[in-house]
């Protein structure tokens, strides 16, 4: 199966293992195949819709081919990658999760052709109804669906011609978006069978890794690879409270554990001279989009759930041996970003705390997200935390989608359909709130996808509130980060003083509140006290002759350390103030014809605006 370790004559070092091929047939689940089966029969299992689908559109984009080759060259990429035809099941007798090679059969995939599909629209419903219908069991090992889609109606219903297209779809069991080259690569050498075709024993297969990855599981050593994660993942998740890890809103304990599996999405762009500033933060600060954006989400979450220790789910691609690189399989490890804020924290501070995070991450991310939670008593729930982030760096260059393409032997291309609509979601959500942000270096954009669970989230309208007020955090930290005046320089700014209340609302809210009613009165009466102090300053302190003003009460403030506060921004919050104070703006006045001293409240117009001195 794979060379064991030794340890070298006179030295401590170790030989490190090596995966090689152990023609086995039957195994122990792999750990992430064991988390996806558990997840989706502990939240999932009552829902009418498939939340681990993953579909990869194929286009003929030249030439033509026949329905039969297309079934040859399908049944070829699942006898070659024998985990395109592998059973997950619990076996009771082993009380164990195991994976079995099934025969590659002919019924051993999911097959269906579509004619007469000739509009985007259409096309984009088939798609989608591919990418959430429940297609696959996994218990029998059928795990992959071929989907002919023609989009004429004409007499050549057995070939695929220009602008047809081939829908494969794979369950996440046995699939990640890191397979996607390799099965491109798989596809190229299926259609050129008799050149590339090597026996199946000979091929390193996704159970070799699994056994690979528990013999590295069960190494002892203090300073093996896994018993270091071990330890880092420990340090991390120290004194976390694991019972808020599933609530997206601390203190709300009326969320049920099963879920529906349906969602609302939404898709924004973010604004051409945020993006120009992001990058530059990015680069004087010398860290990655990556960490710039996962640095934005916690400080979205921060304001938005009032928690300063957060826990956000990530993917590592977790193919860290050298031959897992090219292989077919589910190898993406889920891990648990914590951190913990401080109210007074900047959003440069909040920056290097993440970037030594993810750098650490990185390097122990191989330990299976089982472990980790074990570690805390919660193998019983295999909980499964309520955000998690994404992040996706586009390459956007005609050299790269090229890669993604396949031709076959009599010149027939097929590529990767890269022209489907992103600006809606498939309608499920695998957690309660998703956050994507995909950046693109060449064109320099960046667009967000929000996905958030219908069973929180219950209207479409929330969703597209919540990216606003992302956007508007974005505005807030980004927006005059392009100046040379220090004083604009927003990262130095506690967090706490993002605010997430859109401008509209600040100025409902103000109309509510400041505005005065038709039927309050602007003059009346003064009160006593006002009548004292005002009879006193005329009795005992004469204007023309006293100097010094004795009810003058002066209030002085300072800024924190390296806080700065503009005068701009000092100004509106006095006129704020003001404004909500109608004592601040009321003169007194003598009225000789009835002998009553009156006050009289100060319309803030366009005649009264200058109030300050």
């Amino acid at each position: 199966m794979f060379s064991h370790k030794h340890k070298i004559a006179g030295t401590n070092a170790y030989k490190e293992l090596q995966l090689t091929v152990s023609r086995r047939t039957e195994s122990v689940a792999s750990f992430v195949q064991q988390r996806i089966w558990l997840h989706e029969r502990l939240y999932f299992h009552s829902s009418d819709l498939s939340i681990y689908n993953i579909l990869v559109p194929l286009i003929i984009k030249q030439g033509s081919l026949s329905i039969e080759r297309i079934r040859s060259i399908v049944l070829t990429l699942i006898e070659q990658h024998t985990v395109l035809r592998t059973a997950v099941r619990f076996n009771p007798q082993s009380n164990q999760i195991e994976q079995c090679i099934q025969a590659a059969t002919d019924d051993i995939y999911s097959f269906k052709h579509s004619r007469g599909i000739s509009t985007s629209e259409q096309l984009d419903r088939l798609l989608t109804i591919e990418s959430i219908g429940k297609h696959f069991d996994v218990e029998t090992g059928r795990v992959v669906r071929c989907h002919i889609i023609q989009r004429s109606n004409d007499e050549h219903d057995h070939l695929l011609m220009e602008g047809d297209l081939l829908a494969i779809t794979f369950h996440h069991i046995s699939f990640d978006n890191s397979s996607l080259k390799p099965i491109m690569e798989a596809f190229k050498k299926a259609c050129w069978t008799d050149r590339h075709k090597k026996p199946v024993s000979s091929i390193l297969q996704y159970i070799d890794f699994t056994l690979y990855e528990q013999t590295m599981l069960a190494d002892t050593r203090m300073d093996s690879k896994m018993n270091k994660a071990r330890q880092f993942w420990f340090n991390v998740m120290d004194g976390y409270d694991w019972s808020r890890i599933r609530q997206l809103v601390p203190d709300k304990t009326d969320i049920k554990q099963i879920r529906s599996g349906r969602g609302f999405s939404t898709a924004f762009s973010i604004n051409q001279h945020v993006v120009d500033a992001m990058m530059l933060c990015a680069s004087s600060n010398n860290i990655t989009m990556f960490t710039l954006s996962l640095s934005c989400y916690y400080a979205f979450l921060f304001k938005l759930m009032n928690d300063d220790d957060l826990c956000v789910a990530g993917n590592i691609a977790n193919r860290f041996v050298q031959e897992t690189k090219d292989m077919i399989g589910m190898f993406v490890n889920l891990v648990p970003y914590r951190i913990k804020i401080e109210p007074n924290e900047s959003f440069d501070q909040l920056l290097r705390k993440v970037q030594q995070l993810s750098s650490n991450i990185l390097e122990h991310g191989c330990l299976p997200y089982q472990h980790i939670i074990n570690s805390y008593d919660q193998r019983e729930h295999e909980v499964l935390p309520s955000t998690l982030f994404h992040y996706e760096s586009l390459m956007s260059s005609i050299t790269q989608n090229n890669k993604l393409e396949a031709t076959t032997n009599d010149g027939t291309v097929l590529g990767i359909y890269f022209d489907r609509d992103r600006s809606h979601g498939n309608g499920t959500a695998l957690f309660d709130l998703s956050f994507t942000i995909a950046h693109d270096h060449h064109s320099r954009s960046t667009e967000c996808f929000l996905d958030c669970s219908a069973d929180i989230f219950h209207h479409q309208a929330d969703v597209d509130l919540l990216a606003n007020r992302f956007l508007h955090m974005l505005t807030q930290l980004f927006s005059s980060s392009m100046t040379d005046d220090p004083m604009h320089n927003q990262y130095s700014m506690p967090i706490s003083r993002l605010s997430l209340i859109l401008p509209e609302e600040i100025e409902e809210m103000q109309g509510v509140i400041f505005c005065r009613l038709p039927t309050i009165m602007n003059e009346a009466p003064a009160s006593y006290a006002q009548a004292r102090i005002w009879l006193d300053e005329r009795i005992r302190f004469d204007s023309e002759k006293s100097q010094i003003a004795v009810y003058n009460m002066p209030f002085i403030y300072r800024s924190f350390p390296n806080h700065t506060l503009s005068v701009q921004q000092l100004y509106n919050a006095l006129q704020l103030v003001l404004a909500k104070h109608q004592t601040l703006h009321t003169s007194l006045i003598f009225d000789t014809e009835t002998n009553i001293l009156m006050q009289r409240v100060i319309e803030l117009n366009d005649n009264n605006k200058r109030l300050l001195h």
